[in-house]
């Protein structure tokens, strides 16, 4: 069982990765342009100023720059291949990006969700602010590699239970306002 919570997380790893790097890419000195460019929907901001096209391109190239590590660690180490649930030798490009969009459209389309709901941004929405990312690389990666339902419900518990893990030690690192 361990082992397969660890195939599991190697798997989704990327997807992982975008989502933090798009959170992370506000320490960059480069204009945060609304992905929303500011409009309106049903009278409230489809997604705000937090989520902006700076934080995409980081997510996706930080998602996709991760899987590039994984390959190369299959090809190199047999600890690589054993933990390994894709044969990472002839997965394309396609992986990594799909999982990493499917990443941050999962989470845009939960903060669509809060938003119309008049949650604000920053507020913690249990349990969607920590599965949002999980279901949407899910969704997205099924169009190239099929993961299982226990992959699935795998990813779900155990992306929960990171993603607290990491908003707790970003909060006590003050990187982050909020500890959930």
């Amino acid at each position: 069982m361990w082992f397969f919570i660890g195939q599991v997380i190697w798997f989704f790893l990327p997807a992982g990765i975008a989502n933090m790097g798009a959170s992370m890419s506000r320490f960059l000195p480069v204009p945060a342009l609304p992905i929303d460019a500011g409009h309106t929907w049903r009278g409230k901001r489809i997604l705000g100023d937090h989520k902006t096209w700076r934080g995409v391109i980081t997510g996706m190239i930080a998602g996709t720059a991760f899987f590039y590590l994984q390959q190369w660690l299959y090809q190199s180490y047999d600890w690589a291949h054993d933990i390994s649930l894709l044969d990472y030798s002839s997965a394309s490009i396609v992986f990594p990006l799909l999982l990493g969009a499917g990443a941050l459209i999962g989470d845009m389309v939960k903060s669509i969700a809060k938003r119309q709901f008049g949650i604000a941004p920053g507020v913690s929405w249990m349990p969607f602010d920590q599965i949002d990312y999980v279901l949407g690389a899910a969704g997205f990666v099924s169009l190239s590699v099929v993961p299982t339902w226990q992959m699935i419900g795998t990813a779900l518990v155990v992306g929960f239970s990171l993603h607290i893990l990491v908003n707790l030690i970003a909060y006590s690192l003050r990187i982050q306002k909020n500890k959930l």
